[in-house]
Parts: C-alpha cells; sequence; structure tokens
C-alpha cells in the first residue's frame, strides 16, 4: 500500500493550517479531520481538504493509506471540525475506477500545496495514467452522520 510519511518541514505547515482551521480560519476548505485511534481508541486529529463534486463533499489522502485512513476504515465515523464547529460524518471508501475525476479535481484545487505526493501526476495527465495511480490515493465521500 502506498504511504509516504511526512517530513518535517511539511510538518510545521501542516501544523500552521491545523491551528488556522482549528480557530476557525479555513484554508481552501480545510477541516481538522478527527477520528478515533484504531489502537489507542484515542481521538487523533489532522488538518485535511475537503472539496465538492456534484453536490456532494469528499476527502482524498494525498500520502496515500496514511494512518487517518487506517483510522477512518476501523472507526466507520469521523468528525470535520472548523473552529468551534463540528460535523459528525460516515466515511464512504470510493471505488478505484470512480476516482480519476475526483483526484483530477483535488488535483486542480490543491497542487500547489500536495501536488508533490502525486509522482508527477497532474490535474491534466492522462486517464490511463490517472486509473493507474488510484489505488494509491483513497477518497471517500462524506455522509452526514
Amino acid at each position: 500500500m502506498r504511504y509516504l510519511a511526512p517530513k518535517r518541514a511539511s510538518n510545521a505547515f501542516n501544523d500552521f493550517a491545523k491551528w488556522l482551521t482549528a480557530h476557525g480560519v479555513s484554508l481552501m476548505g480545510s477541516r481538522v479531520l478527527a477520528v478515533r485511534g484504531r489502537k489507542s481508541g484515542e481521538w487523533r486529529t489532522t488538518v485535511v481538504n475537503v472539496f465538492t463534486h456534484e453536490g456532494e463533499r469528499y476527502l482524498l489522502a494525498p500520502r496515500g493509506h496514511t494512518q487517518w485512513v487506517r483510522n477512518l476504515r476501523a472507526a466507520g465515523e469521523g468528525e470535520l471540525r472548523l473552529g468551534r464547529r463540528s460535523q459528525r460524518f460516515v466515511p464512504v471508501e470510493i471505488a478505484d475506477g470512480e476516482k480519476p475525476e475526483l483526484i483530477r479535481l483535488y488535483l486542480r484545487k490543491w497542487a500547489w500545496e500536495t501536488g508533490a505526493f502525486f509522482d508527477g501526476l497532474k490535474a491534466d495527465s492522462p486517464e490511463a495514467d490517472i486509473e493507474a495511480a488510484a489505488p494509491g490515493f483513497p477518497v471517500f465521500r462524506i455522509v452526514a452522520g
């Protein structure tokens, strides 16, 4: 399974984005994702980018099968937070065949921030390239819980 561990420099940016989002300032749709740890049961948080397609909201993991992805799968629910507001949700994982259009949308919006995690993949990459890469990028539809 594809997983890119965060580096120290990106941790500083993520910490700053998480602090802003926790204080009610969204950076282009950012939210703090809170999910129970699959082993500890304790709340774990990270900043994520939420995007909308055809009236539905989605999360995409640009670093692959990360800890938050594994925790979300195990917990079967999570919270998206912005400042003091919190929305509980149920994640519905998207099948690989349905991901290419969502990956393109994500790259159009956030390639400036997360493009380095896509191994050269771009929003205008050939369909076959995006289809081949899709299994490495978990995507979840957000369903109100």
